[in-house]
């Protein structure tokens, strides 16, 4: 009884890494070019929005993409799965195995050694290499660049999604002090296309995106390109296909290879842009402050 067990079908999967720690990653690319247009868009969203998936059903997965839950439901079954269910404890199962952020946070863990005070010192550290390759030549005349790309534009639309979001809107908040029009763009799913409906020539586009591109920040370029909307690119992959379209890039790097993200250099970066963009027009920089103090002393 027991051989059969150990020869069935059950046991393959421990041969092949990538059907147990991410199943719908290798059946998308297995199916997609097989598959129509619209179950295809359901697909990568999926493949995308993983938490969305594990959280939301049929109906609230295709009210997000703007369609049906029966071709949710068609999608899920074309790509090999029995159902949502089936699905999503393909998922589950995989995610402490394939999340980046879970194998950089252990692989950092392992250098810490469970010593809090050792991981304030691999932060600061992290944080001093990072910085000491920003000091180089190279590195500020990227800056240089970016901020007399961004001066004098009309209004500055600020791409970005995920953990880089809470900083474009930092600033965004710090732009609109010195007088500077701009606007935070980012939503998954179709929220996005109306974000784009009023990019125009009068704009400048800074993005911020790290690691592959995924289709919404290279539609949003496309956009830029179509409308003739100069762009500025925060990243740590400047040898991409988005860094390819991008008029100035900022090299920033988020910490050490295989270790947790952080996003200092970043800031850092974006701080420096918003310096050189309240300099370029001190008038409306001075201007603009005077009107929030004044509206500061009547708040109390």
């Amino acid at each position: 009884m027991k051989s059969p067990k150990k020869t069935g079908k059950s046991a393959a999967p421990s041969k092949d890494t990538p059907v147990p720690e991410d199943r719908l990653a290798a059946q998308l690319l297995a199916q997609e070019a097989g598959m129509p247009p619209t179950m295809l868009r359901v697909a990568h969203y999926l493949n995308r929005n993983r938490v969305a998936l594990l959280a939301h059903s049929a109906a609230e997965l295709a009210a997000m993409i703007g369609t049906s839950d029966a071709t949710v439901i068609r999608t899920v079954q074309a790509l090999g799965f029995q159902g949502l269910a089936d699905l999503r404890q393909s998922i589950a199962s995989g995610i402490g195995k394939s999340s980046a952020p879970l194998h950089h946070m252990r692989q950092t863990l392992d250098d810490i050694g469970g010593k809090g005070s050792t991981a304030a010192d691999v932060v600061i550290d992290t944080h001093v290499e990072s910085l000491a390759t920003m000091q180089e030549p190279r590195a500020r005349e990227q800056i240089h660049k970016a901020v007399a790309l961004l001066q004098g534009a009309g209004r500055i639309v600020i791409y970005a999604a995920g953990p880089s979001r809470p900083l474009a809107e930092y600033l965004r908040l710090l732009m609109g002090r010195h007088g500077q029009p701009a606007k935070v763009i980012g939503q998954g799913g179709l929220g996005l296309a109306d974000e784009l409906l009023d990019l125009s020539e009068q704009d400048r586009l800074l993005i911020l995106s790290y690691g592959k591109p995924y289709k919404e920040v290279l539609l949003v370029a496309s956009e830029a390109a179509i409308a003739g909307v100069p762009i500025v690119l925060v990243t740590d992959s400047p040898n991409s296909k988005l860094a390819r379209t991008s008029n100035a890039i900022i090299a920033a790097r988020r910490g050490r290879t295989e270790r947790i993200a952080l996003h200092g250099t970043t800031l850092i970066a974006l701080e420096a842009l918003v310096m050189g963009l309240a300099v370029s027009n001190q008038s409306r920089t001075i201007r603009t402050l005077s009107r929030l103090g004044a509206l500061r002393n009547v708040l109390g």
